[in-house]
């Protein structure tokens, strides 16, 4: 099965399996001690949820590093996704990625306690979707719907552009790794109007992009992250000389600005946009 449709069909066994979680007897009303153990269910859960229902979030949501959201996270207990701890919570929802922590997660369903899994977004219609998704769990659709609106409204706003026709954009992290067009970085990318080097060079769904290839294509953009504090082998390929000789532009975007389908993707695109803009009217 190809990549997309597999990722399409795993996306419809989640909205199946949220919808048999809403339908369960213990869902009839809106579940009031929630916890969440993914950094992206964190931040979703803080920006739904209603007063007191969410009683802790992962530690990761209080990592600057990662979050987008600390401040809001710091409000609330943080734990490390350690079945036990969660159990001690005495949660009636338990919020997961679907790489989190497998073994709590498997234990915390052993116990009779429910668990919300959300997979990682990789698309912009996925962040659409896990927003409906997180409100239906909470029980908070109203408020889901008009984050909805205001997400769709600060899409809109941009208007359309054409990837097709547009600049070449690169995104280039530690180890040369690229993720490629089919992640939530590529549609984002792609939303600003920008064509993905990683598609031209046969890496759609992500690989290590020799630094080499990345000077001889020239793209007209890269994207890289902040790096980290000391040094690191891995990243010494971000601050190559050969980097600053290209004639394009680089722009600087953190994981947490676009790891996570959050609303906040909206502000990516945007400054995404601004560059592109910047390209189309330099001499």
């Amino acid at each position: 099965m190809p990549a997309r449709l597999l990722h399409l069909a795993r996306r419809r066994i989640c909205t199946a399996f949220c919808a048999v979680l809403i339908s369960a007897p213990a869902f009839a009303d809106a579940p009031r001690r929630v916890v969440s153990i993914n950094l992206c269910t964190d931040q979703l859960a803080m920006l739904l949820a209603a007063p007191g229902q969410l009683i802790s979030v992962s530690h990761l949501a209080q990592d600057p590093r990662s979050s987008v959201m600390v401040d809001a996270a710091r409000a609330y207990p943080a734990n490390r996704a350690l079945a036990e701890e969660v159990y001690l919570m005495n949660p009636d929802l338990v919020l997961a990625g679907s790489f989190t922590a497998r073994a709590t997660v498997s234990m915390l369903q052993r116990l009779g306690i429910p668990v919300a899994t959300f997979p990682p977004a990789a698309s912009l219609a996925d962040v659409r979707q896990g927003m409906q998704e997180m409100g239906a769990v909470l029980g908070r659709d109203r408020a889901a719907a008009a984050m909805l609106a205001r997400f769709d409204a600060g899409l809109a706003q941009m208007g359309d552009a054409d990837p097709d026709h547009g600049p070449t954009a690169a995104t280039y992290a530690a180890n040369g790794y690229t993720p490629g067009a089919n992640s939530l970085s590529g549609d984002i990318i792609r939303a600003a109007g920008f064509r993905h080097l990683a598609t031209e060079l046969g890496l759609t769904h992500g690989g290590f992009l020799p630094l080499e290839a990345l000077i001889l294509a020239a793209p007209d953009l890269v994207v890289v992250g902040e790096t980290y504090p000391g040094n690191s082998r891995a990243e010494e390929i971000l601050s190559h000389p050969a980097l600053t000789q290209l004639r394009g532009g680089r722009e600087t975007l953190e994981d947490r600005d676009w790891v996570c389908g959050l609303p906040g993707v909206v502000d990516a695109v945007t400054r995404m946009r601004a560059a592109r803009d910047a390209i189309g009217s330099a001499p």
